[in-house]
């Protein structure tokens, strides 16, 4: 049996295909990073509350970690997309509302992540 691979050739489909494969990477690189940073160059023995709140104190790592939260969010939520249009008739009711399912909790779900981040205040948590 030959084996064939479908890459879409153009329109919306060929860029969900793009962007699973660009966050997928851009995610190995910045999860990689975070794990050698919290855990290898920084010990169990250092990591605490008032060590996160810490490394809050400044802005990029806020970044850094909310990039992380969306990049995971949206290649989660564009394979989803794509086992709804796997399994839903095209054009049909339940295809659009399964979107609007997703990418509404994915919405919702990013912008609490994003109120998290950028509402903590580390000032409040600093060690006696």
């Amino acid at each position: 049996m030959e084996r064939t691979h479908i890459r879409p050739n153009g329109g919306w489909e060929w860029l969900a295909w793009l962007y699973l494969r660009v966050s997928a990477a851009l995610l190995l690189l910045l999860v990689l990073g975070h794990l050698y940073i919290m855990h290898v160059i920084n010990t169990t023995d250092v990591i605490d509350f008032h060590f996160v709140a810490q490394r809050f104190r400044n802005p990029l790592w806020r970044a850094y970690d909310l990039l992380i939260l969306v990049l995971a969010l949206s290649h989660g939520l564009v394979g989803l997309r794509g086992i709804v249009h796997d399994y839903t008739r095209p054009g049909g009711g339940w295809r659009l509302a399964w979107n609007v399912v997703l990418w509404t909790v994915g919405l919702v779900f990013a912008l609490l992540g994003a109120l998290v981040l950028f509402s903590f205040d580390p000032a409040t948590f600093a060690r006696p």
